[in-house]
């Protein structure tokens, strides 16, 4: 019996392993949110008390192992030892909350009966939401953090459950899921021993439980009624995805292909654009109204993360100078006429060689960065703070050569030297056209999905979050819609619309409450083909109204303190009242 026990066990962690695992594209089965832990929180709970944590650290970690292995196994694409490694690291995290719930968490291994077990319940319920959210939020910060696709990140479509993500952040969302299921089997276990002996007991915590999803679902509600009352000035932006191909970090088009699939995409969208507008003002002015239409022409042009391929060199200064096929490209765009350009680049450290030459620094640094440029060309860059291991960044890549091989091994290109992190926390001020002043957050490829970098930009009046992307990397693979349904959620917490601009998708408008849908006609603002594929070539005129005045944010204010705090309440609680 213990060994078939054992095999129970094991069969429950791989079944909540793959649950979770359909909970996030390409699956996206949301549903599934709801029960997705209670095969692993039995599981955990029905260990023996001899050894239980180490029992309960293995369970947890298998169950993590296998989610992880199926959620990114699109990184096999560029890393084949990385698509063992990261699922075995990250189903550590996995194992802390297993060897938690089976020794200071586990309510059976000391239990009480009536009216105080049902209370029992929900501190017990409490505990475990809130370690899970505590090690969600370990995970996306320690080592720099890989925090993608947290319990929460299911709810990328549900609208009115998402909304609570302004809280606490989308932590809070795996906060509120885990304490459901938590109630769910013991409530469940409950009934099923009140059908055995005929004892019957109270469901107290089970009704609690479903209030408390009741109310986070009518905030929601009432959260997305709210949105969109103010005041707010309209942002109309120019999306354009070219969807070049890769292998791994190699582009494969020449640097000219390049360059012209950027001018050909970029000027025949905005002379369609144009065509629009004179064709609506020439039907205006016959009918004596043309004070009343609106035009199309954008205040803004975004291309995504290097975008072209010349660099940006600055002197310390703020002198600089490009590559001569990045200004020639702009330039020809520009003749359609006038906007603010947005796109990623490289930049470079550059010191000056007589009046007007720059010229690379000697060991000088290197820099990811976004660069917004005027229609008169003044030009403001953000430099990328949070740089991704082993693609930007190789640390101690000096004191042990074995990781240069690796890199090369697995990227298909020569190591070039990493990246250095940038330092600001300002936004930048962009202009639409008719003169408003919008600030805009920028953040660069996976930053978009780390809160607490995008919470540092935070500050009052208008502001946009901006994002610029490329996950060409991985080919027509889950890891592209992955980010977005990770990203999402950052307008969500912080109150901001955003903008994204990708390689190969998602390209895609959201407003303050993580809604691709049009201000005016509620179509989805999201670069598509004709079968809904957002792997395409393509351009997208992007509206949004931008609040002059965003509305409140818990997350905002107290950013990842409120998990962190009722994680360690959480576990001051389960030792106070740990198992005797």
């Amino acid at each position: 019996m213990p060994k078939r026990a054992t095999w129970i066990r094991i069969a429950a962690a791989v079944a909540s392993g793959l649950l979770v695992a359909a909970l996030f594209p390409p699956f996206d089965i949301a549903a599934m949110a709801w029960v997705a832990m209670a095969p692993l929180l039995a599981a955990l709970w029905s260990v023996e008390e001899k050894n239980a944590g180490r029992k309960g650290f293995l369970l947890g970690w298998l169950a993590g192992t296998v989610s992880c292995a199926v959620q990114f196994s699109w990184l096999g694409i560029v890393s084949l030892l990385g698509v063992v490694v990261l699922p075995l690291y990250l189903g550590l995290f996995w194992g802390a909350f297993g060897a938690f719930a089976a020794t200071l968490g586990n309510p059976w291994h000391s239990e009480k009966q009536g009216w105080p077990e049902c209370v029992r319940s929900l501190r017990i319920a409490f505990c475990h939401g809130a370690v899970w959210a505590g090690l969600e939020w370990l995970r996306g910060w320690l080592f720099t953090g890989f925090g993608w696709n947290g319990l929460g990140v299911a709810f990328h479509e549900t609208a009115a459950i998402a909304q609570a993500a302004d809280l606490l952040g989308v932590a809070g969302l795996s906060l509120l899921l885990v304490f459901f299921q938590a109630v769910l089997v013991q409530a469940g276990r409950r009934m099923i021993r009140s059908a055995r002996d005929g004892v019957r007991r109270l469901r107290i915590d089970f009704a609690v439980a479903a209030a408390v999803v009741g109310m986070v679902l009518c905030y929601g509600i009432v959260r997305m009624a709210m949105e969109g009352r103010g005041e707010s000035v309209r942002l109309k932006t120019l999306l354009v995805q070219i969807n070049i191909p890769q292998d791994a970090a190699h582009v494969l088009w020449e640097a000219i292909d390049v360059h012209m699939a950027y001018e050909e995409e970029t000027l025949k969208a905005l002379e369609n654009l144009a065509d629009k507008d004179a064709a609506r003002l020439k039907e205006a002015v016959g009918d004596g109204d043309e004070g009343a239409i609106s035009l199309s022409w954008p205040d803004w042009v975004m291309w995504p993360e290097s975008a072209l391929t010349g660099r940006i060199l600055r002197a310390e200064d703020g002198t600089w100078g490009t590559w001569q096929e990045n200004l020639d490209t702009i330039a020809q765009v520009r003749t359609a006429g006038p906007f603010t350009l947005i796109h990623g680049t490289n930049e470079l450290e550059a010191e000056k060689s007589g009046e007007n030459e720059l010229i690379m620094m000697e060991k000088g640094r290197a820099w990811n960065s976004l660069a917004v440029m005027s229609p008169d060309d003044d030009l403001q860059t953000y430099r990328k703070r949070h740089l991704v291991i082993f693609g930007e960044t190789i640390p101690f890549v000096d004191t042990i050569p074995l990781l240069k091989k690796i890199y090369e091994q697995q990227a298909g290109v020569a190591y070039g030297g990493s990246f250095t992190p940038g330092v600001s926390a300002d936004p930048l001020p962009i202009p639409t056209a008719a003169g408003t002043v919008i600030g805009a957050i920028p953040t660069i490829c996976f930053e978009d999905t780390l809160a607490r970098i995008t919470r540092l930009f935070i500050r009052p009046g208008p502001q946009v979050i901006v994002n610029v992307t490329n996950d060409g990397w991985f080919k027509e693979s889950a890891a592209a819609a992955q980010h977005f349904a990770n990203a999402r959620f950052r307008a969500i917490e912080m109150r901001r619309p955003m903008l994204r601009c990708a390689n190969n998708g998602v390209s895609a408008a959201l407003d303050t409450t993580g809604s691709t849908a049009h201000p005016d006609t509620g179509k989805p603002q999201v670069i598509t083909d004709a079968n809904g594929s957002q792997f395409t070539r393509g351009s997208l005129l992007a509206e949004l109204d931008v609040p002059m005045q965003p509305s409140f944010s818990l997350y905002a204010i107290i950013g990842d303190r409120g998990v962190i705090g009722l994680a360690l309440l959480a576990l001051a609680l389960a030792w106070v009242k740990r198992p005797t």
